[in-house]
């Protein structure tokens, strides 16, 4: 057996120099993610601060118990209650529609395609749906359902432009989360004689939800503060219609941009309120969805 020793004769000198070497290179790579980090933060902090200040200004009862109807842009008071109501009405639906059909395509490519032609090709397609920019979104919609089959600008519309884009987010995230889930668990469940349909769903599932709703909540953060499929498919209303399948309806990221467009106080005010309430939502919305997925985590996770 040979015995490390430096030129002094200790012997585990060496071990122990080479240790702390790693040591001290492990400290500085430490300090460099932590500047990274810090750095980021920086823009990130400066624009939720900026919007908190500026958006705290409208930030009233007013802001959220009327509409802009009747309201000038020069005008002071007004609100985006119309608005509030119709994201989450449009949201509330795309999340009805999107998130069974993707967290079933996620299944059927975890636990049922293995390396089959279907499989593959819905993985390409799911990719290719990806990268699509939001106004194709709407463009497409605009094209077939309101052109073509000759339906009405309706919030019903913008939840279908938004489903296009909020799918294949929340198939890549749950098909993650699944592939997580260790296989000791399905061959324990099949061990016992459990078909995969209710391993998957008292089993797999369970294991992956917390992880699974995360990324829900980040395909809805995105789809919620989506502009240009909207303006295409839901047009733009100052009034209040609580009605998702009838007439235009407000939304707050047209609501902002209608705002912001007109280069005065008040609309400007209004705009910024407009961001912060929607931030509010997407925030509220992620707690509530935490809680929710904190609840029902498995014993022992």
């Amino acid at each position: 057996m040979t015995t490390v020793s430096t030129s002094k004769g200790r012997p585990g000198a060496a071990l122990t120099k080479v240790s702390t070497g790693r040591r001290i290179k492990d400290r500085f790579v430490q300090v460099l993610v932590y500047l990274a980090f810090a750095l980021a933060l920086i823009p990130l902090m400066s624009v939720l601060w900026t919007v908190v200040v500026n958006g705290a200004k409208r930030f009233d009862l007013t802001f959220f118990q009327f509409s802009m109807n009747a309201v000038g842009g020069r005008d002071a008071g007004g609100g985006a209650y119309h608005a509030i109501i119709g994201t989450l009405q449009q949201v509330l639906i795309t999340s009805l529609i999107s998130v069974p059909i993707a967290v079933l395509t996620a299944i059927y490519l975890v636990e049922y395609a293995g390396d089959g032609r279907l499989g593959k090709v819905i993985s390409f397609t799911v990719d290719v749906m990806t990268g699509i920019p939001s106004i194709v979104a709407g463009l497409f919609v605009l094209a077939l359902w309101l052109l073509t089959f000759g339906f009405d600008f309706s919030g019903f519309a913008g939840a279908l432009a938004l489903t296009i884009l909020m799918i294949p987010t929340v198939v890549r995230a749950s098909e993650e989360m699944l592939k997580l889930v260790p296989n000791e668990l399905r061959e324990a469940s099949f061990a016992l004689g459990v078909p995969r349909w209710r391993t998957i769903l008292f089993v797999v599932l369970p294991t992956a939800l917390t992880g699974m709703i995360t990324g829900i909540m980040l395909a809805v953060a995105r789809v919620m503060g989506e502009t240009a499929p909207l303006l295409l498919t839901i047009f733009y209303t100052k009034v209040i219609n609580t009605n998702p399948v009838d007439g235009a309806q407000g939304s707050l990221p047209t609501f902002i941009w209608d705002q912001a467009k007109d280069p005065n106080q008040n609309s400007i005010d209004r705009a910024w309120t407009g961001a912060l309430v929607l931030i509010l939502i997407i925030m509220l919305l992620n707690l509530a969805a935490r809680f929710v997925a904190g609840r029902r985590r498995p014993a022992g996770r």
